[in-house]
C-alpha cells in the first residue's frame, strides 16, 4: 500500500483555534442542540400520544427477547469502530483506529447537531485535524473521500432497493400516489448526485478548490482567503493521491462503508424483532429507504422528520402500541447517544487544549 504524502500546509498549534474552526462552546451551538433534542422528542411524544396503550404494550412486552435488544446496544457501538477503521483505512496509516473512531464519533455527534442535507463530515474534520494535528485540507481530504465511499454506497444501494421491490413491499402506502412518485424522484436525484459527487472528487478535484477559491473572493469572505486556500491546496493534493490508489484500497474502503451503511440498518430491525416478529427482509429494506429519505430532512441531525419516517416505513409493520418505544429505543441509540458522547468527547479536547503544556513557567 502507498505511503501518503506529506503536506506541505502547516498543521495547526494545539493551542491556536483555526479561524474556520466551529464553535461549539458557543450559545447559539448550546441551542441547537436543545432544539434539536426537543423537536425530535416532541414529534416523538405526538407519536406515542396517538399510538400508545400501556396495556397492550404490557402485554407485548412479555415476548421481549432480551438478546436481540443487547444485539442492537452491541451493532451501535459496532458501527462506530467499523467507521473509525475505515477513516484509519482511507488516511493510510495517518490516523490510528482508536484516532479513526474518535473522528468518526465527532462526525457522527456533528451530524447529530447539523442538518442531514450539510452533513457532520466537512465540520468533524476540524475536530481530527486538531486532534492529530494535521493540516485541516489533509483531514478534510479523509473525511471528503469517506463521503465520496457514502456516495458509491448509495449508487449499489438505490438500484439494490428498486429491484427489491419485486419481492417486498418496500414503500409505505401511506405515502399515496403523490408520495411514491415523489420518493422514486428523489432516488433518481440522488443517484445522480452521488454519480456527480464522485467524478469532482475523483477525476477533477479542481473543481471545488475552483469553487471555493471563487467564494472567498467575495468581499465578505475575502479575509478568509490566506487562510482557506492554502488548507484548500492540502486537500487538492490528498484527493489527488486518494484518487490515484489502487482497486484493492477502494474495495476495503467500499466494504467498511457498507458494513457501517448495513449497522445502521440491521439495528432497525434488531430493535423491532426484540418485541415483535416481522418480516427481517422488509424491514431491513424499509430501514434503507427510510435513511435515505431522511438523508433530505432540514432539521440537526434529522429530529423531527425521522420520528415521522419511522411512523410512516415502520410504524405499518408493528402493532400501535409498540411504535413509539421501539422508535424511542432506536433514537437513543442511533441518536441521543452520539450526541451525549460526541459532547463529552469535544468538550475533553476543549479542556485539553486549555491546559498550558507541562514544561511551561
Amino acid at each position: 500500500m502507498a505511503s501518503p504524502i506529506d503536506s506541505s500546509s502547516p498543521p495547526s498549534r494545539p493551542n491556536e483555534p483555526s479561524p474556520t474552526a466551529p464553535r461549539l462552546t458557543s450559545g447559539g451551538s448550546v441551542r441547537t442542540i436543545v432544539v434539536s433534542v426537543l423537536l425530535s422528542a416532541v414529534v416523538l411524544g405526538g407519536i406515542g400520544l396517538l399510538t400508545f396503550d400501556a396495556t397492550t404494550f404490557g402485554r407485548l412486552l412479555q415476548h421481549l427477547r432480551p438478546g436481540l435488544l443487547a444485539a442492537a446496544v452491541a451493532v451501535a457501538f459496532v458501527r462506530l469502530g467499523v467507521g473509525g477503521w475505515r477513516l484509519s483505512q482511507v488516511s493510510q496509516g495517518r490516523l490510528g483506529v482508536w484516532s479513526g473512531t474518535r473522528g468518526q464519533l465527532a462526525w457522527d455527534f456533528f451530524s447529530s447537531v447539523t442538518p442531514s442535507v450539510v452533513g457532520g463530515g466537512p465540520v468533524a474534520a476540524f475536530y481530527v485535524a486538531r486532534d492529530e494535528d494535521l493540516a485541516v485540507g489533509e483531514s478534510a481530504a479523509f473525511m471528503f473521500f469517506c463521503v465520496l465511499l457514502d456516495q458509491l454506497w448509495f449508487v449499489v444501494a438505490i438500484p439494490l432497493l428498486v429491484l427489491a421491490t419485486a419481492t417486498v413491499d418496500l414503500l409505505p402506502q401511506g405515502a399515496g400516489t403523490v408520495g411514491v412518485w415523489s420518493l422514486w424522484a428523489y432516488f433518481g436525484g440522488l443517484l445522480a448526485w452521488s454519480g456527480i459527487y464522485a467524478y469532482a472528487t475523483l477525476v477533477r478535484p479542481r473543481l471545488l478548490v475552483e469553487l471555493v477559491d471563487w467564494c472567498v473572493q467575495w468581499p465578505f469572505l475575502r479575509r478568509f482567503r490566506k487562510t482557506v486556500m492554502p488548507e484548500m491546496r492540502s486537500y487538492f493534493r490528498r484527493a489527488r493521491h486518494l484518487g490515484s490508489q489502487s482497486v484493492s484500497f477502494y474495495a476495503a474502503g467500499f466494504l467498511l462503508t457498507a458494513l457501517t451503511w448495513i449497522a445502521r440498518y440491521a439495528l432497525v430491525v434488531l430493535i423491532v424483532r426484540s418485541v415483535h416478529v416481522a418480516d427481517g427482509l422488509l424491514l431491513f429494506a424499509r430501514s434503507a429507504a427510510m435513511m435515505l429519505v431522511g438523508l433530505l430532512m432540514p432539521t440537526p441531525g434529522g429530529s423531527g422528520g425521522l420520528e415521522g419516517l419511522y411512523a410512516l416505513f415502520i410504524g405499518p409493520l408493528l402493532p400501535n402500541a409498540l411504535i413509539a418505544p421501539t422508535l424511542l429505543t432506536w433514537r437513543l441509540l442511533g441518536y441521543y447517544l452520539f450526541i451525549a458522547l460526541g459532547a463529552y468527547l469535544f468538550l475533553h479536547q476543549l479542556q485539553e487544549r486549555s491546559q498550558p503544556p507541562l514544561n511551561a513557567e
